[in-house]
């Protein structure tokens, strides 16, 4: 009776030693979350005491190293809105027609072959990317279009796009699953084609799915750094059209943050760009969210 009761005793503490030790591994990535935003708004809002935050927002000039300073971070904005729009343009055409080819049109052993191969893109360090963007498709489009450099926001716009590819993609296909077989065989024995049967059925039924992962794509293309460092051109100018130099936030932090004398109104300013672009990309995930919990409440996959 009494080992009977000591096993009970030992399993008991060994779930409890269990549970403490996954609750903590849980709970790390809140802490690693919360002293990330401590750092930024710690190191970054020091910057506003020297210049205003409109100022910081709408200036038309980033140029740190003049006397006088100046720290206008719109051009920076324009820069990263730019290249995430004509990124966004090559990757949802891309992502969700690979999405539907896989899922709704390609037979089982194709599936095998293309699902693992989109994939692997999102495997590949974005620094080769940026390379292959800067040594290939920058040369190419600089002789094809005859502009005065392939470094421009169309080249990291396509690069971006392809990278942003496999997450849609694959996030798109997920949702493309949830949708109920009956729904598309109602379709058919209603007389509709299978054309009208993914336009009109599949994707308005995965339509949340399908806009989580087009939302979580961008947040992919607005936080990457070294792409966009090496083929984008990193001119800090408002931008006026796709075949011109720019530079985005990311690109910016990256450049400038060993230059910057640690404590200086530079130094702050990076941060106050890091900061930006953290709520930019949180309030992107937190719609995203949002999009996908509702969606799962609709499937009645959620409690």
């Amino acid at each position: 009776m009494k080992s009977v009761l000591q096993v009970s005793r030992t399993r008991v503490s060994r779930e409890k030693l269990y549970k403490t030790i996954f609750a903590v591994l849980a709970f790390s990535s809140l802490i690693f979350l919360l002293g990330i935003i401590i750092i930024l708004f710690k190191e970054g809002l020091p910057i506003f005491s020297s210049v205003s935050l409109m100022k910081f927002i709408t200036g038309a000039f980033w140029y740190p190293t003049h006397e006088p300073a100046e720290f206008g971070i719109l051009p920076l904005i324009l820069g990263t809105l730019w290249v995430t729009v004509g990124a966004m343009l090559v990757c949802i055409p891309l992502g969700v027609g690979a999405a539907l080819y896989l899922h709704e049109i390609a037979n089982p052993r194709l599936r095998a072959i293309l699902k693992p191969t989109i994939e692997i893109l999102a495997s590949i360090p974005s620094i080769i990317y940026g390379f292959f963007g800067m040594v290939v498709v920058a040369p190419f489009l600089q002789n094809l279009l005859r502009i005065p450099t392939g470094l421009c926001a169309l080249t990291a716009s396509l690069i971006l796009g392809i990278m942003a590819v496999p997450i849609v993609c694959s996030l798109a296909e997920d949702a493309l699953s949830f949708v109920p077989r009956s729904f598309r065989e109602a379709s058919f024995a209603l007389g509709a084609n299978r054309w009208q049967t993914i336009t009109r059925v599949t994707l308005p039924a995965a339509g949340s799915g399908i806009s989580t992962a087009i939302i979580l794509g961008m947040s992919r293309i607005v936080g990457e750094t070294m792409t966009v460092l090496m083929v984008a051109g990193g001119a800090a100018v408002i931008p006026k059209s796709m075949l011109e130099p720019l530079r985005p936030m990311t690109a910016t932090i990256a450049a400038e943050m060993g230059e910057a004398v640690i404590g200086s109104t530079h130094y702050h300013a990076l941060f106050a760009i890091g900061l930006v672009l953290f709520l930019t990309t949180l309030v992107f995930n937190l719609i995203a969210e949002v999009i996908g919990r509702r969606y799962r409440l609709k499937l009645g996959l959620d409690r």
